[in-house]
């Protein structure tokens, strides 16, 4: 497995990310934050990665909801905001009357 991973990481070639101007209250916080022996490089790198993955997610989760909007336009089959709603309503009005009931 090392030798593998020496041969990706010798081959892989870097970028860097521009460096960001930042208050020292923010850098104070920051560095607050880091783990044992962690970087503020390696906190900005898991941050950045982090929140590309994030949006990668979102975007998949938007494209997805698309092709179900249109699946359901073209299908005809799609149950009406409005009665999603009120089922949700009742439960949440069931819930509430089972908790507010004296416990025995």
């Amino acid at each position: 497995m090392l030798a593998a991973q020496m041969r990706y990481t010798f081959c892989m070639k870097t970028a860097t990310i521009p460096s960001v101007r930042v208050e020292p209250e923010l850098r104070a916080e920051v560095e607050s934050m880091l783990g044992e022996g962690e970087t503020v490089s390696e906190f900005v790198e898991a941050s950045v990665r982090a929140t590309v993955l994030r949006r990668r997610h979102q975007a998949e989760f938007i494209a997805r909801g698309l092709r179900s909007l249109e699946e359901a336009r073209r299908t005809g089959d799609y149950v009406n905001a409005d009665t999603v709603v009120e089922g949700l309503q009742r439960k949440l009005e069931l819930a509430r009357a089972r908790s507010a009931a004296p416990q025995r």
